[in-house]
C-alpha cells in the first residue's frame, strides 16, 4: 500500500490533484526565498556600499514580478479545473493573496537598493545604518518565520509574527526620531538621512506584509479571517 503523504492538503482521490496543489505551494516557497535573498542583499548592499550589488537587485526585479504572474496564473487554473472547496479553496485564495504581498516585499527591496545606490554615490556613510541594520534583521526574521509557519501551516507561530508588528512599530518610529535629531544638529545631514528614513520605511512596510502572510496562514488553518480584528481576537481563533 502506497504510503500517504504527511500534508493536509495532499489527502485526495485524485493525486494529480495532489501533485498540483503541492507544486503550489512548492512555488510560493521559492518565490518567498527569492524575495528574502533580495531585502536581506539591498541591506546589505546599502551598508557595504556595494553598488554592484544594488544593481543586481534592480534587475532581479523582473524575476519577482513574472514569478507573481505565473503563480497566479496556476492558482486560476486550479480553481477553474477543480473547483475546489473548504480548506482546499482556502489554500487556493490565500497564496493568490500572499503572493501579492511578496511581490510587494519584491518592490520594497529595489527601492532600498536604489537609495543604497543613491547613497553609494554619494560618498560619506549618514547616520542611522545601525539603525537599518537592527530593524532589518527584525523584518527579515519575521519574513521568515511567516514563510516557514505557511510551510507546516503552523497557526502559533503565524500569531507569534503577527504580534511582533507592533515592536517594528515602535523601532521605526524611535529610530526617525533619531534621525530627525541629526538633521537638526547639522542642515548638511538632511538629504543623507532622509534617504535613511526611506529605506527605514521600507523595512518597515516588509514587517507589515510578513504580517499579511501570517493572517493568511492562520486563515488556511484555521477556517477564519483575522484581518483587520484586534490581537485578541486572533488568539481566540489560534487557541480554539
Amino acid at each position: 500500500m502506497a504510503k500517504k503523504r504527511d500534508d493536509v492538503y495532499g489527502d485526495h482521490i485524485s493525486n494529480r490533484f495532489n501533485d498540483e496543489l503541492l507544486a503550489l505551494k512548492t512555488r510560493f516557497l521559492k518565490m518567498g526565498g527569492l524575495v528574502e535573498t533580495q531585502i536581506d542583499s539591498a541591506v546589505k548592499a546599502l551598508i557595504d556600499g556595494d553598488g554592484y550589488l544594488a544593481e543586481e537587485i534592480r534587475a532581479k526585479d523582473r524575476t519577482v514580478d513574472r514569478m507573481e504572474m505565473d503563480i497566479d496564473e496556476e492558482a486560476m487554473l486550479i480553481i477553474a479545473r477543480r473547483q475546489p472547496t473548504a480548506r482546499d479553496l482556502r489554500l487556493v485564495i490565500s497564496v493568490i493573496r500572499m503572493v501579492a504581498d511578496l511581490e510587494r516585499v519584491g518592490d520594497e527591496a529595489k527601492k532600498i537598493a536604489k537609495f543604497a545606490i543613491k547613497l553609494t554615490e554619494e560618498g560619506q556613510a549618514p547616520q542611522g545604518y545601525v539603525e537599518v541594520r537592527n530593524i532589518g534583521a527584525h523584518v527579515m526574521g519575521m519574513l521568515h518565520d511567516s514563510l516557514d509557519a505557511f510551510a507546516r501551516l503552523d497557526s502559533e507561530q503565524a500569531l507569534r509574527v503577527m504580534k511582533e508588528d507592533k515592536r517594528v512599530d515602535e523601532e521605526y518610529q524611535a529610530a526617525a526620531r533619531t534621525l530627525l535629531t541629526f538633521m537638526m544638529e547639522d542642515p548638511r545631514n538632511i538629504s543623507r538621512c532622509m534617504s535613511v528614513m526611506w529605506v527605514l520605511r521600507a523595512l518597515e512596510r516588509v514587517g507589515d506584509h510578513a504580517c499579511n502572510i501570517a493572517e493568511n496562514v492562520i486563515f488556511m488553518v484555521k477556517g477564519e479571517d483575522v484581518r483587520h480584528t484586534p490581537m485578541e481576537e486572533a488568539e481566540r481563533v489560534v487557541g480554539r
